[in-house]
């Protein structure tokens, strides 16, 4: 059983910067490290970068290291839980880095690792807008599509990995590329990605002037609040563009639906953070109209409550529980 002196430590590998917060045994934030992702490119240099972070927030905590009982972890990649490795994380440029060996030997205490997405819902079902659900379905919308679902207060997972590849449902059989190799995956309608790809062409064919006055038509300068900025300046191609994606979106909630039936579709990313009521109206719209009707009623459509924490939350909370398994 933990003390209230116990504390954890959530770090979160996801987008463009690693966050790792220190938490008390409430779960109470006590500090807070941010480093930018692109400092530690590869492997080696990311172990030191996370060890490095993880000693600095405890440092800024004024706490001996040994009250820290367990740390957890939020990547992306692919991963082996069963091993505890990061197999490979392409924007990263990290390779087979055994985390759990590596850290469990620096810190002495348990570390569990989860995919970022896998773990930020966990920290919306535990804390945030899914608040003890029986089932939660996360779809994360930014630069990819990601999801996850919570089932009873675990993650569901495939037997070494972690699964739930929303993105990459297959949706068109003659459509775009997607970046796993396949086409007409999801992503390749849907992702932040897509849109700003076909918000460039429309600019450059002239139909979103705000666009190519704030952004032109490089596709690294079209992020979500520029898209919203857009459309608040009078931009309807871009709003049409963004609301058929979002309605693509729907096409794959809903069918989950009928799969998972979940209580809770909690929706976040950087899209969904821009167009919050756009989101939920389409995905609720697709449920009603797509779902079988018993699976469907009830259903709640939520934004994610916990933004930036919601990785370092769940992964905290993952290595309480990592760290209460082996007390028992």
């Amino acid at each position: 059983m933990a003390k209230k002196s116990d504390c954890w430590v959530g770090f979160d590998l996801g987008g463009t910067k690693m966050q790792a917060t220190l938490f008390d045994g409430a779960f109470k934030p006590l500090a807070t490290r941010r480093k930018k992702t692109k400092d530690f490119r590869g492997a080696r240099n990311g172990l030191l970068g996370i060890i490095k972070t993880i000693e600095d927030v405890i440092a800024e905590a004024g706490i001996p290291r040994k009250r820290v009982r367990g740390i957890g972890l939020a990547c992306p990649g692919v991963l082996n839980l069963d091993r505890g490795v990061l197999i490979q994380s392409p924007n990263l440029g990290w390779r087979n880095l055994p985390l759990v060996a590596k850290l469990e030997k620096h810190f002495g205490c348990p570390v569990v690792i989860g995919n970022d997405v896998d773990v930020g819902t966990y920290g919306e079902y535990r804390f945030g807008a899914a608040r003890d659900a029986r089932c939660v379905l996360g779809v994360f919308v930014g630069t990819g599509v990601g999801g996850a679902c919570i089932y009873e207060g675990k993650i569901f997972r495939a037997r070494t990995g972690s699964c739930m590849e929303i993105g990459h449902m297959h949706l068109q059989p003659k459509g775009d590329l997607c970046g796993c190799g396949r086409h007409g995956c999801l992503e390749t309608v849907t992702s932040r990605l897509a849109i700003s790809a076909e918000v460039a062409e429309a600019a450059v064919r002239g139909n979103a002037p705000h666009i190519w006055e704030l952004a032109g038509a490089d596709l690294t300068n079209i992020r979500s609040r520029t898209l919203r900025t857009a459309i608040e300046r009078g931009d309807k191609a871009v709003l049409d563009i963004v609301t058929h994606a979002a309605k693509y979106l729907g096409v794959a909630v809903a069918s989950l639906v009928n799969i998972l039936g979940p209580d809770v579709v909690v929706l976040g990313g950087g899209l969904v953070e821009a167009f919050p009521d756009l989101y939920r109206e389409q995905i609720r719209k697709a449920i009603r109209e797509q779902s079988m009707k018993p699976l469907a009623a009830g259903v709640r459509v939520v934004s994610a409550k916990l933004g930036d924490d919601a990785g370092v939350l769940g992964a905290a909370a993952l290595a309480a529980e990592a760290y209460h398994a082996q007390h028992r």
